[in-house]
């Protein structure tokens, strides 16, 4: 991975942030942190 694709994804997943906590609160992300616990609960079972 290039410096500029670095850069590119961190500028990316800042403005992801940004927008989901003016626009949703918050709501976005405790949704997808609250999927990726269920993921990975599922796989600690398959382990």
């Amino acid at each position: 991975m290039t410096n500029k694709i670095a850069v590119f994804l961190g500028l990316l997943i800042a403005l992801f942030l940004a927008v989901d906590y003016h626009s949703y609160d918050w709501g976005m992300m405790t949704f997808l942190l609250r999927k990726l616990l269920g993921l990975i609960e599922y796989l600690a079972f398959w382990r």
